[in-house]
């Protein structure tokens, strides 16, 4: 059955292709130029008021990544993180090591600190490994992103798309819901991720003898400061984790997380410079993105397809595909959003849920604008590194790494 085509999905189709190619002529363009273009104009041809535009803004989203950023930032000026890169890393000797424990170090924290997180404070650290070692950056991008990823599967709180799964009253009681049914496949996966990249670059892992040298702090002041907010930020998380397991709290607002952990660095002389040297490139993306898959949801063709495939929204298989198909199109917080919406009329089971958070976080895997995490890691790696990954270096590794990671969660989940 056919649908015309709104205005709105032709425009994100057109921002998905540009994506792809991410050239005009000459012209070298940002993902985050692209996906405010395509917002611009569909406010401008009138799809969504100004008024509708804004409530699709999510905040907590937007509050949270700038809190975030300011941590990410501190860190990197006073060379904190480098000391804490060396205290994590200086054990490994071998390209081989340096990526397991990049996966699984980065896959574990981002349980608890959230992917988006890990994927601002974690682009620095991989892009010294690969000046320092002189390894292949694609290869330390993508061995964060895919850590960032599938990492936060296995947790309520890994990613904001497993947050309002959590928060939608289907799982009783989300913790150790998503920790007894998604922790060993999550762990399966990153060795298979381990697998998959050492398979595309294996002429990279031939190399040996690796040495990190210790480095001195640039700003012992403002690292001291660093290490409050990360002991803030932490403390936050295990109280909201403790208080939600207990039925204290029913959601967890990540902005006010966020915001006590940047407080420390208001008493820095350096808070301005540090505000100033924020990624808002990053942030207007997510606000265009809000406001463009609004604007899709609007026009109602999603959800004429979805009734129109046949496809059973409760069914763990058809959930899996659904999410991370869709959550290419429009990325994967925007597809659980409107999932959510398809689904609030019908019994969704335990397994239902679960299916929905693996699919459409490991949907980040398959290609860039499947996962924002994605766009953080690569416009971090581009503005102040001048790499990049291309929408082919991403696909050709991430295509076969999803289909495998899909085949674990559905056997986990589905039998």
């Amino acid at each position: 059955m056919r649908f015309p085509l709104p205005i709105p999905v032709v425009v994100l189709a057109a921002v998905f292709l540009l994506i792809a190619v991410r050239k005009i002529g000459n012209t070298r363009l940002r993902i985050w130029q692209i996906v405010l273009a395509g917002a611009v104009t569909v406010l401008i041809t009138g799809q969504i008021s100004i008024p509708s535009a804004l409530s699709y803004i999510d905040p907590t989203v937007i509050i949270f990544l700038i809190c975030i950023f300011m941590v990410g930032e501190a860190m990197i000026e006073s060379g904190y993180l480098e000391r804490v890169s060396y205290l994590l890393f200086s054990r490994a000797r071998s390209v081989d090591a340096l990526v397991l424990l990049i996966l699984f170090s980065m896959g574990i924290a981002s349980m608890l600190l959230m992917n988006d997180t890990l994927a601002f404070i974690g682009t620095p650290l991989v892009m010294l490994f690969s000046r320092k070692e002189r390894i292949n950056p694609k290869l330390m991008l993508l061995t964060l992103a895919f850590a960032v990823t599938i990492g936060s599967v296995a947790s309520p709180i890994g990613n904001p798309q497993n947050l309002l799964i959590a928060s939608s009253g289907i799982l009783h009681n989300p913790f150790p819901a998503f920790f007894s049914a998604l922790i060993l496949p999550t762990i399966l996966n990153l060795f298979i991720a381990y697998l998959v990249l050492r398979l595309f670059y294996r002429k990279e892992f031939r190399r040996r003898d690796h040495i990190h040298a210790r480095v001195e702090l640039a700003d012992s002041k403002l690292a001291t400061l660093c290490k409050i907010s990360l002991a803030l930020l932490m403390f936050s998380v295990v109280a909201s984790v403790l208080l939600t397991s207990i039925g204290a709290v029913h959601a967890i607002n990540l902005s006010y997380i966020a915001a006590i952990s940047a407080i420390p660095l208001l008493f820095s002389d350096k808070r301005y410079a540090i505000f100033r040297s924020i990624d808002w490139p990053t942030i207007v993306f997510f606000i265009s993105i809000f406001v463009l898959v609004g604007s899709v949801w609007q026009s109602g063709f999603l959800q004429k397809v979805v009734s129109a495939s046949g496809m059973n929204p409760s069914s763990v298989p058809d959930i899996l595909a659904i999410s991370i198909i869709g959550s290419q199109f429009i990325s994967n917080v925007p597809m659980v959003l409107l999932y959510l919406k398809l689904i609030s009329y019908s019994h969704v089971s335990a397994a239902a849920a679960l299916a929905l958070a693996a699919g459409s976080t490991i949907a980040g895997n398959l290609l860039i604008l499947g996962a924002a995490s994605n766009v953080i890691i690569i416009q971090g790696a581009e503005r102040r590194y001048g790499e990049s990954l291309s929408f082919l270096d991403f696909a050709r590794v991430g295509i076969v790494l999803t289909v495998l990671n899909a085949l674990v969660y559905l056997a986990f989940l589905a039998f």
